[in-house]
């Protein structure tokens, strides 16, 4: 079980007072990549203009640009709610980078309003995020907000 508490400390403290924004995100990826299991991508996707483009991530290489609307990253980005799916498979219009992903959360990053982006975690195995993950998560990404 993570201990998201420590998660966002350790986000804190590696990005306290770092003014760049893409060395932010790819060590937080690279936090989330070390300190959850079971998962197989966590990175994160940034708006520009109508869709979502890859940014900072670890795992397989991704699709790299997303329309607002399609696929979990892209509802979860216009309707700005975490998406927490159960079965990728069964998800309208899943975007399938990685076959071996069978859940995914997605987490949109807001600052004044505005969506920056959202946080993508694929997993390989089915109903691997729990409503925990989801409150950790959406933590996570308000710090990651903070730092924008």
């Amino acid at each position: 079980m993570t201990d998201y508490k420590e998660l966002c400390a350790a986000l804190r403290a590696l990005t306290d007072s770092v003014p760049h924004i893409i060395a932010n995100l790819a060590n937080a990826s690279a936090l989330l990549w070390e300190s959850l299991e079971n998962i197989n991508w966590a990175g994160f996707y940034l708006k520009e203009g109508e869709c979502l483009i890859l940014g900072p991530f670890q795992g397989k290489p991704a699709c790299i640009e997303i329309p607002i609307g399609r696929g979990v990253c892209g509802v979860a980005a216009e309707t700005r709610e975490t998406q927490r799916v159960h079965d990728v498979h069964k998800f309208p219009g899943h975007i399938a980078c990685d076959g071996a992903s069978n859940s995914e959360i997605v987490v949109p990053i807001i600052r004044d309003g505005e969506l920056f982006g959202v946080l993508d975690i694929d997993s390989p195995v089915f109903d691997r995020f729990s409503e925990e993950d989801q409150t950790g998560l959406e933590e996570f990404s308000a710090i990651v907000a903070q730092l924008l």
